[in-house]
């Protein structure tokens, strides 16, 4: 009889939970890499049945924390989005998204109530409290937040002994961390996630060679905050920061708004000057944040009196993170000790279609792994996890390094043994940077702030200045064009959709495009979010880019127009 009641009570709470968000009519939402995002005003019933979906995941796993954020991100202020966030701080399972789907555009409370009970069963989900369930919620600056936090905690405490936790105002990426980090037993406050990320650059630095390290004039870092969360962290951080001359521009305290004309989608797409800039900021290393600060890219002002940038985008990040862990690792195991490594590493480097040319040749001929996944960090970050370490950065600045829990444990019992042996030896400091790296980059999500240091820690250890790293490789003039056609699922891709295998016959035009060029490549992918195909072409020139991306776009908008 209590199961029955039990049973009564629970579908009684999803009915009033989905009447009191009802569906708009004509809405529709899908979740994907952003999770649900549309303008703020609207989304009110989708996060609520995201809370639902993230309380479900809860008491599916047992009743391991999940995490659910509303962002964004680098979209402007009026819209609004969220995100859950998976007990392994990593976005929620691929094989969830369909449900989240069919919850989300469930047309009225009695249809939302049947497809949970169908979902819980075909999961062997027991429902009606039978277990507990929690979810940590958090939200960015955006004016529609709060509203929304509301809607969130009602879809979670819709499930029966699940419980809403308000963790605040944080940055994306210090969600992901305090759900990774609260299942896995370790402190999870904002205060712990501050200390570790300041604890780990601070020992970087002190391991910094003595012959190495930047001078006054190269210690100070400007940052564009965007806006928005990320800038207020970092202004909270910055005092307890050491080695670092931090000054904060946009920094979300009312002198901007939220990802207008600033912030690192619009640095990276328009190479410009973000708003808040003075023409004395010339000259000096720059950092851009987007709204959630999950996303990093670096520039310098061309001059004063000059609206261009010079721009190091997110390949660029991950191929400085690369030479300094492979460094550290020729140092623990010796260059020419192939045969016999002290510590053996699988190091991998993941990249999508649209990294630049330039970077994966950059890569592979310093004789590293460099794989390809179709394009969002869920597949990057999927693939980057079959690794020692596995280091992924979309162009946009989005990434991180992944090291595994197996080559954390050899590299701390390998630290202890150099330790006892000869403490402050090479290969002792080398192994106390890669654990101090793995304790700094975030491990579960991109993160613009925590990248950030280890950036800054890179350089000072390599005494490089800005123009060191912009040398690493000249990039290769690329071009985006987008082809509005009838029906976007006709292209189908393959080869990590750097290749057509529909429609076809076209992928031959496409190579007949690309023989036409000096360093010639091209790809066209159908849109995840609009009826169009997305062209990428790259070339020797700006010239021979734009030229071969719209010769392609004719083949596309020929075929499928």
């Amino acid at each position: 009889m209590a199961e029955l009641a039990g049973a009564g009570e629970q579908r009684a709470a999803l009915l009033a939970a989905a009447s009191r968000f009802p569906l708009p009519d004509g809405a529709r939402f899908s979740y994907g890499t952003a999770g649900f995002r549309a303008e703020g005003g609207t989304m009110g019933p989708a996060v609520c049945r995201a809370g639902l979906v993230a309380a479900l995941r809860s008491v599916k796993l047992g009743g391991a924390a999940v995490g659910l954020v509303i962002t964004a991100s680098h979209n402007p202020v009026r819209d609004n989005g969220v995100k859950i966030v998976d007990a392994d701080g990593g976005m929620m399972s691929q094989d969830w998204e369909p449900f989240a789907d069919a919850l989300a555009n469930a047309p009225n409370p009695d249809a939302l109530l049947q497809i949970v009970l169908q979902f819980a069963k075909d999961e062997e989900i027991k429902l009606g409290g039978c277990h507990s369930a929690q979810v940590l919620l958090a939200r960015d600056t955006r004016p529609t937040g709060e509203y929304l936090l509301a809607a969130a905690m009602k879809g979670v405490n819709a499930v029966i002994g699940a419980v809403a936790v308000d963790m605040g105002i944080l940055t994306t990426p210090q969600l992901h961390w305090m759900v990774r980090s609260k299942n896995k037993g370790l402190r999870d406050s904002e205060m712990d996630y501050f200390s570790q990320v300041i604890g780990s650059f601070r020992c970087l630095l002190e391991l910094v060679p003595k012959d190495k390290g930047a001078d006054v004039i190269n210690n100070r870092l400007i940052v564009d905050g965007a806006n928005g969360i990320g800038g207020l962290k970092l202004e909270e951080m910055k005092e307890n920061i050491s080695g670092l001359d931090i000054h904060v521009r946009n920094s979300g305290r009312g002198e901007g708004i939220l990802n207008e004309r600033c912030g690192a989608d619009f640095v990276q797409k328009e190479k410009v000057v973000p708003l808040g800039f003075v023409p004395e900021d010339a000259t000096f290393r720059c950092a851009s944040f987007d709204g959630d600060a999950d996303r990093l890219v670096y520039f310098r002002i061309v001059s004063s009196s000059d609206s261009r940038i010079d721009l190091v985008d997110g390949d660029k990040i991950l191929s400085l993170f690369v030479l300094f862990i492979r460094e550290q690792l020729d140092i623990i195991n010796g260059k020419d000790n192939q045969g016999n490594e002290v510590l053996p590493t699988r190091f991998g480097v993941i990249q999508t279609a649209y990294a630049n040319g330039a970077s994966t040749d950059y890569l592979k001929d310093l004789g590293l792994e460099v794989v390809f996944t179709p394009t969002g960090v869920k597949y990057l970050h999927k693939k980057a996890l079959e690794y020692d370490i596995g280091i992924y950065f979309e162009a946009n600045g989005h990434g991180t390094v992944l090291f595994s829990d197996h080559f954390v444990s050899q590299l701390e019992s390998l630290t202890s043994e150099f330790s006892s042996k000869v403490a402050g030896s090479s290969q002792h400091q080398a192994a106390m940077r890669l654990l101090a790296t793995s304790q700094l980059i975030n491990q579960a999500v991109g993160d613009a702030i925590s990248g950030m240091l280890l950036v800054e820690a890179v350089l000072q250890y390599k005494g490089w200045s800005f123009q060191n790293w912009c040398d690493l490789y000249t990039d290769l003039p690329s071009r985006q064009l987008k082809v509005k056609v009838q029906d976007r699922a006709a292209i189908v891709t393959t080869d990590a959709e750097r290749r057509v295998c529909q429609p076809s016959g076209l992928q031959e035009l496409i190579d007949g495009e690309i023989a036409k060029y000096s360093h010639g490549r091209c790809f066209v992918r159908p849109s995840g979010t609009e009826d169009v195909v997305r062209v990428y072409a790259e070339a020797s020139t700006e010239e021979a880019a734009d030229s071969l991306a719209k010769q392609v776009a004719q083949h596309v908008e020929r075929i499928l127009g």
